[in-house]
């Protein structure tokens, strides 16, 4: 007896979600049926025009270099390269495995961020640069939005203390800092999982520089 009465209830809960949903479908259908050609003809207009900002915000990141990870060669570089783009990731590197993985990774995130401009310097080359932004620790991010270091990732010890940390941990740091979109319309990131740099290193040679 007391199932029967628990069977009733669901099935009276059910029926109540399944009307609602009817009754918010017959609502939007209502509401297109109110859209006149006029109206969409203005949709379409204004769609048409986010696209054409958006392509010409693309052209434009990608003439300043965005979309690839490069090597920026001086100091004075480092200050006209900021100077043009809104949001960059600079790294502060010498030739070690540490360095190695971490441009492993931003390889990868400059080629799906393309709305922000990932590049590198060598912190031993670039005395002046490296005093003045407090760079002790290598690697060092630089993580920099209008011109001025908002932040640092300094190290690995965000990423979990050791090299092996994954590309995705790597870019929800950049993301909580803002100086890259996580998921937005600037994004090119692909659905396929990206594997941790030591995987890739052996499983596909394609990736490396």
């Amino acid at each position: 007896m007391a199932n029967r009465a628990v069977q009733e209830i669901i099935e009276q809960q059910v029926l109540t979600v399944a009307k609602a949903v009817e009754d918010k479908l017959d609502e939007e259908i209502a509401a297109l049926d109110r859209v006149d050609d006029d109206d969409l003809e203005v949709l379409r207009e204004r769609r048409l025009q986010q696209m054409k900002k958006m392509a010409e915000k693309r052209s434009r990141w990608i003439s300043l270099g965005h979309g690839e990870y490069t090597e920026i060669p001086s100091e004075k570089d480092f200050f006209s390269a900021v100077k043009a783009s809104d949001r960059v990731v600079c790294h502060f590197y010498r030739e070690n495995w540490p360095c190695k993985v971490v441009d492993k990774h931003l390889s990868i995130l400059a080629k799906q961020h393309i709305e922000t401009r990932f590049m590198k310097i060598n912190a031993e080359k670039s005395p002046f640069l490296a005093e003045k932004l407090k760079i002790v620790v290598l690697p060092t991010l630089a993580l920099i939005k209008n011109a001025k270091v908002d932040d640092y990732v300094v190290g690995f010890d965000e990423l979990g203390g050791k090299d092996d940390f994954s590309t995705e941990e790597l870019e929800e740091r950049l993301a909580r800092a803002q100086v890259i979109f996580f998921e937005g319309e600037a994004s090119l990131k692909s659905s396929a999982k990206t594997r941790s740099v030591r995987q890739s290193s052996k499983d596909d040679s394609s990736d490396s520089e």
